[in-house]
């Protein structure tokens, strides 16, 4: 009777063990963590050069490496951050064909509540109100541009949710309005190079509910904080849902793709 002989590991499987490992390196590791040659590699988990491979292309499918060929060749990490977060959040969302109206009803639900944690921050006046304050008085100059005018708008929003205390409500609100951002930006590019951008008065209303948020978080009315936002984020998503309603969020394209990694919505 001969004796058997011992099955061999599947490449793809030893790929993935390796994978797994250097995926937890990344995670856990030191924001300027770089990955090891692949020689080292080779030596370090006595693998063939295919499985290293193999285990790098997984990395970076999932976009925690990037891969550069020729003579400056090498794996180039990337830790996942707010903007990588808000990104795949937004393919999963088109990919379910998830409309904006949707959108702007988890918003509805989820974002006006960061106001109300910023007006329970025990350090609100040196952390948070300066901050709001400087975007408001930014976005009061920017009246009559409409462009600028709604970037800057926008960014009162993603400030008002990255100083919300809780990092697990800070990442999933903060993806949600990047992608919000993205979708309302590249509606006011479209109405501007139309001559059809709301008027001046419905900007300098906006600039006068945010300074209304800011002075209710400085004076710790959490309820009524939440209560403005709430009211003021329905009537300025009307103006985009009137129209688009029943289009889906668009994460894929060029423009919301620079948007989101740009890194301007995170600010975790």
């Amino acid at each position: 009777m001969t004796n058997a002989r011992p099955s061999r590991v599947p490449q793809h499987r030893i790929a993935e063990t390796v994978a797994a490992e250097l995926r937890a390196r990344i995670l856990s590791g030191a924001d300027d963590y770089r990955l090891p040659t692949q020689d080292h590699l080779v030596k370090e988990f006595g693998v063939s050069h295919p499985s290293i491979r193999e285990a790098i292309r997984i990395l970076e499918t999932e976009g925690l490496v990037t891969v550069r060929r020729g003579s400056v060749g090498g794996a180039e990490v990337h830790r996942p951050d707010g903007s990588s977060a808000a990104y795949h959040l937004g393919l999963a969302l088109q990919g379910g064909r998830v409309t904006l109206g949707d959108l702007a009803a988890g918003l509805q639900m989820l974002e006006p509540m960061c106001a109300g944690e910023c007006a329970r921050r025990a350090d609100r006046a040196e952390v948070v109100v300066p901050v709001l304050s400087a975007n408001v008085e930014t976005s009061a100059g920017l009246v009559g541009d409409g462009i600028a005018f709604t970037q800057a708008a926008r960014e009162f929003h993603d400030l008002v949710v990255s100083f919300t205390p809780n990092a697990t409500v800070r990442y999933v609100v903060s993806s949600l309005v990047a992608l919000w951002s993205v979708q309302e930006e590249a509606w006011a590019e479209a109405l501007t190079r139309r001559g059809e951008y709301p008027s001046r008065a419905e900007a300098e209303s906006a600039v006068r509910t945010h300074r209304r948020i800011v002075e209710d978080i400085a004076a710790g009315r959490a309820a009524e904080a939440e209560r403005v936002a709430r009211a003021h984020l329905t009537a300025t998503q009307e103006l985009l849902l009137e129209r688009f309603d029943d289009g889906v969020v668009n994460a894929s394209s060029a423009l919301a793709r620079q948007k989101i990694r740009s890194g301007r919505h995170a600010r975790i």
